[in-house]
């Protein structure tokens, strides 16, 4: 099977909803404070990896041909299923989904779906796309490129929002931190 047009395709789809995204989920609190440029910085590592390893990828340094009929079709498939963990955590937390942090009024803890597992589903999901967006170019070098920064903003986003629930939800969100990992059922 050809991917050389599933990638883009999947991408300018996976792109596109996150613009909508964007648009439509954007609080309009810019002076809260909560954020602490977070987004901004995530968007900013985002595109400097995507095109520095879309450039590297296409010197072919760091090119894997062995497994390429593997790594391939298992990139396109972690970026769709990236994408299905991300919106069923959208979807899970409804109003208190915002794309950058704030803290509602009646801001509530979320403790069904993939929140009684994880705290940061939506971001899992992300996480996995762009590993399988790194995975999809079949190249060790663009895979780091790609992964590594981007999972550090994604680790600095984390930490800013937990930061502000624990400040507004106190007591009840240390608990519910108790009970669950991070990223990683189980695990972190």
């Amino acid at each position: 099977m050809d991917l050389s047009l599933y990638i883009p395709a999947i991408s300018v789809v996976w792109l596109a909803s996150e613009i909508i995204l964007a648009r439509l989920k954007h609080s309009g609190q810019s002076g809260s404070g909560h954020d602490k440029s977070s987004l901004r910085v995530l968007w900013t590592v985002i595109t400097v990896s995507i095109f520095a390893g879309v450039f590297l990828a296409g010197s072919g340094i760091g090119f894997v041909s062995a497994g390429v009929s593997i790594i391939r079709p298992s990139g396109v498939a972690l970026i769709l299923a990236g994408l299905v963990v991300r919106w069923a955590a959208i979807l899970t937390l409804r109003k208190y989904f915002t794309v950058d942090v704030v803290i509602m009024n009646d801001h509530k803890i979320v403790m069904t779906g993939l929140y009684r597992h994880i705290r940061h589903p939506a971001y899992l999901g992300s996480l996995l796309s762009f590993l399988g967006l790194a995975m999809s170019f079949s190249n060790w070098l663009t895979a780091l490129v790609i992964f590594m920064p981007i999972t550090g903003a994604f680790l600095y986003r984390i930490h800013v929002e937990e930061k502000a629930l624990a400040e507004f939800l106190g007591d009840a969100y240390r608990q519910y931190r108790l009970s669950t990992k991070r990223l990683i059922p189980g695990i972190y």
